[in-house]
């Protein structure tokens, strides 16, 4: 049987790549991103001759890695999912490891790296690690989520892709390769280890094959589409700096206006949006999965104080930070 060749309907710049020729960097924000929020504030209001005051730097642990080789099942939809765990997909968000979504059900629209897009049945998103993504499912949705090692001997692609399968013989080489990798996951067996890292190594392989016989049209994003993926990758890099779109836009070489009109026609979101929500995101996963005080968890996401943090969840969440934890 012939087979057709995947259609790749989505590319987008490599995450975090921006050409020092296209992005700006005003000596304001090389100064303001060198400073801290706090010594900001108060360095002009000093003495001269006063001496700095030492104040420890509290160690605030990260959120525990998980285990290099995972697939979860995808089984979410607007009949399954609640209201309240809504925000685990369609915030948006990114994983620490390279990630395939491989959806066989439902249909719904993904952002993936400021621009979104429609998906289907049978089609495979690919996200490098730290790709700012979420979906939102039309009805139900099934498939898997892919959690690979970041290996240099995997090769896997360094930018995000979005791959429509409609053989059949296509569909089930990857959904087989899938269950052969959980099943070792979830086995005892001997070798497990190395079992899981050839699995892991054949889906990498087999998707290296896929793009090397796609078709090769210009898929080059417009200018507003790059802007979008830009900023998205600097979100992710400076997350946890606390910085405003103007700062971030700043760093592009643009204004606010033309970066938040860029980000809507991306993706239908303005950029203090797509900030906000990744931010929030942040911060639910972390009072969710760790036991961190709301004030550590204020200081690590660059807000001034943990009341203004709270201030801040509770208008984005419709719940207060402690409220939220107890309900998690």
């Amino acid at each position: 049987m012939p087979v057709t060749k995947p259609r790749k309907i989505f590319q987008s710049l490599p995450l975090g790549e921006l050409s020092k020729g296209d992005v700006a960097k005003p000596e304001a924000v090389k100064r303001a991103a060198a400073t801290p929020h706090s010594a900001q504030a108060t360095s002009e209001a000093k003495p001269r001759n006063a001496k700095p005051r030492k104040s420890p730097v509290p160690h605030i642990p990260d959120i525990p890695p998980q285990s290099a080789y995972r697939v979860n099942t995808l089984g979410r939809g607007t009949g399954t999912l609640s209201n309240v765990n809504k925000w685990r997909t369609e915030a948006m968000r990114s994983h620490r490891s390279p990630t395939l979504l491989w959806f066989t059900r439902g249909q719904g629209r993904i952002t993936v790296a400021g621009v979104t897009r429609g998906f289907g049945p049978h089609n495979l998103i690919y996200l490098p690690t730290r790709t700012m993504y979420g979906f939102e499912p039309v009805g139900q949705v099934m498939g898997y989520t892919v959690h690979l090692p970041d290996k240099p001997s995997f090769a896997l692609p360094k930018e995000p892709l979005h791959m429509r399968f409609r053989e059949v013989i296509q569909q089930n080489e990857i959904t087989g390769m899938i269950e052969g990798l959980q099943r070792e996951i979830d086995g005892d067996r001997p070798g497990r280890d190395r079992a899981m890292e050839f699995q892991a190594g054949m889906i990498a392989v087999w998707l290296e094959r896929q793009m090397s016989v796609m078709p090769d049209y210009n898929l080059t994003p417009d200018a507003s589409r790059r802007l979008a993926a830009a900023y998205t990758a600097l979100v992710e890099s400076k997350l946890r700096e606390g910085y405003t779109v103007a700062q971030f836009a700043a760093e592009l070489g643009v204004s606010p206006t033309h970066l938040t009109r860029a980000c809507n026609i991306a993706c239908g979101r303005s950029a203090s949006a797509i900030l906000a929500d990744r931010v929030h995101f942040e911060a639910r996963r972390m009072l969710s999965e760790t036991d961190l005080p709301i004030k550590q968890i204020a200081q690590k996401l660059g807000f001034h104080s943990a009341a203004y943090f709270s201030r801040a969840f509770h208008k984005h969440t419709g719940q207060s930070p402690r409220a939220f934890r107890q309900s998690a």
